[in-house]
Formats: structure tokens, C-alpha cells, sequence
């Protein structure tokens, strides 16, 4: 009997064993819903319970047996890429939270939220009859380059330790954050049916594209918010040839598609990397 026990726990402990010895970044596709934590929490599950992990707990730090992080959150009523990193590769996550991401985002408008998505309460509603997609394709110019942005209330910046839009959950008075310098590279509208409008973004770190279609609204002389969300590209994972679905989170998925790390000592930065949130 103690043979048997010896020759099953051999492969587990290798398969373990492979699965920590790993360090790099690859893409998954972040679906609709759950929060960019509660995903990589449940990819994190599912690869130590292919490694032979009984149950498994991806939210207890201490003694942790996979060391992972994604490079950006992704709001929960978002979709599309996020960048995973494995062991060392999460050293290489700032890189993410700073580089270029592209977009795309279905806005409304007529109607303003609270958080400036679909999910949240309407807190006013203006005619839109108005607007033409050549008033869009105009007001579009003022926010291509560097601009100044003010980041939404309901966001994962951070006051006291704690996500602005947690502190709003319980309650608590919350101020704006100041405006803040930030980079689009590329903005254009894609298709215009009104009340709904389509937009292609590529910017830098710490762009809300949620601030833009609600500034958007109100350049219009009306308001807007965004009803879809989907981010296309973040560094060099695309969505259509990197991002990995749900089953496709295996072991062997990974190690086909992983981007190693020969030096993560250079990828880190000082102090804390900026929060990325849409």
C-alpha cells in the first residue's frame, strides 16, 4: 500500500512543482461580470487543482504556493484582455500598468450614472437629438495627445488604503481626485446610431474611459455613459491571439503561450505603479 500511495503522489508533486518553477506573462480573457481579482483568484484555483492541489484558497497570501498578478484591473461589467503574471513575471506587471492599451467602448448617449458605465444609477438624462457623428468626430480632436482627465469616484485608486469606489459602497463622502496628465494615441468613432456610439481608443496608463465618454457627453451639450466595454490589447497581448478563454486555462495552455522573464530585476520600478482601472 505504500507503494501505491508513493507512485501517486510522485506526479503531483511534480506537476506542482512544474507549475511554481514557472515565471512569465500571458494573457486571459476576462468575461463580464466578476471582479479582475475574483478571475485570477479562480485561474489561480483551477491551475493548483490541475497540479493536485485539494482544495485549494488563491486568497490566502501567506504561504502562498502560486505566486500571480494581473498588470490592470479591468472593471467587472468590462471584457477583454488581462495580463497575467506567473513567479518572477509578476515583477514585470508594472510595465502592463503603464504601457499602451487599446479599446473598444460602446457609449450612450442621453443618460448619465453615477459610475459612469451601464451598472450604475441614472442621475440625468439630457436630449441628445441634437448631436451628429461629425459633432463626435469633432469634440473627439480635444481629447487626442496629452490630455488632462479627471478619474472617476468609482474607481481602484486609493485614499487611506482603501479603493475609492469600496469607500463610496459604505458610504463614505468621497472628493475627486485632481486631474491628471494622460496620453491617447488614437481615438476615432466607428459607428454612430444614435442614442449609441462606437468608439476605437488606444492610450496609456491610467486612461478611464469611462471619464472620457462622460466628458464626451457633456461636450455634446448633452451626456453619455459607457454601455460596453472591451479591452482589445494591453502591451503586446491582443485579444484575438493571446488572450486565453476559460478552457483553456491548463498548464500546457500557459507554457504554449507564456512570455518568459530572462531578467525581471530590470522590470521593476520604484514606489508604487499607478492603478489601472476603465
Amino acid at each position: 500500500m505504500a507503494g501505491s500511495i508513493h507512485t501517486t503522489a510522485a506526479p503531483i508533486a511534480s506537476s506542482l512543482s512544474k507549475l511554481q518553477s514557472i515565471n512569465g506573462l500571458f494573457a486571459i480573457y476576462k468575461k463580464q461580470g466578476p471582479t479582475s481579482a475574483d478571475v485570477l483568484n479562480t485561474l489561480k484555483e483551477v491551475l493548483l487543482k490541475e497540479a493536485g492541489v485539494k482544495n485549494p484558497n488563491p486568497r490566502k497570501r501567506k504561504k502562498q504556493s502560486l505566486k500571480m498578478g494581473h498588470g490592470g484591473t479591468l472593471d467587472s461589467s468590462a471584457s477583454g484582455v488581462l495580463v497575467v503574471g506567473v513567479g518572477n513575471g509578476t515583477k514585470m506587471l508594472s510595465t502592463m500598468l503603464a504601457g499602451s492599451k487599446k479599446y473598444v467602448a460602446v457609449g450612450e448617449l442621453g443618460k448619465a450614472t453615477d459610475n459612469l458605465d451601464a451598472t450604475g444609477s441614472v442621475v440625468l438624462e439630457k436630449d441628445f437629438d441634437h448631436v451628429t457623428r461629425l459633432d463626435i468626430e469633432d469634440k473627439l480632436k480635444a481629447f487626442t495627445g496629452d490630455i488632462m482627465q479627471i478619474p472617476p469616484l468609482y474607481s481602484a485608486l486609493k485614499k487611506d488604503g482603501q479603493r475609492l469606489s469600496v469607500l463610496l459602497m459604505k458610504g463614505h463622502k468621497v472628493e475627486a481626485k485632481p486631474a491628471r496628465p494622460v496620453t491617447v494615441y488614437n481615438l476615432t468613432l466607428q459607428e454612430f446610431k444614435p442614442p449609441l456610439f462606437t468608439l476605437d481608443i488606444e492610450c496609456g496608463g491610467g486612461f478611464y474611459v469611462r471619464s472620457l465618454v462622460d466628458d464626451l457627453g457633456k461636450a455634446l451639450s448633452s451626456c453619455a455613459h459607457v454601455k460596453e466595454l472591451i479591452r482589445t490589447k494591453q502591451g503586446q497581448f491582443t485579444l484575438e491571439e493571446h488572450a486565453l478563454h476559460e478552457e483553456q486555462w491548463t498548464l500546457e495552455h500557459v507554457l504554449r503561450s507564456l512570455q518568459p522573464c530572462s531578467e525581471p530585476e530590470q522590470a521593476v520600478r520604484r514606489g508604487d505603479p499607478p492603478e489601472a482601472d476603465t
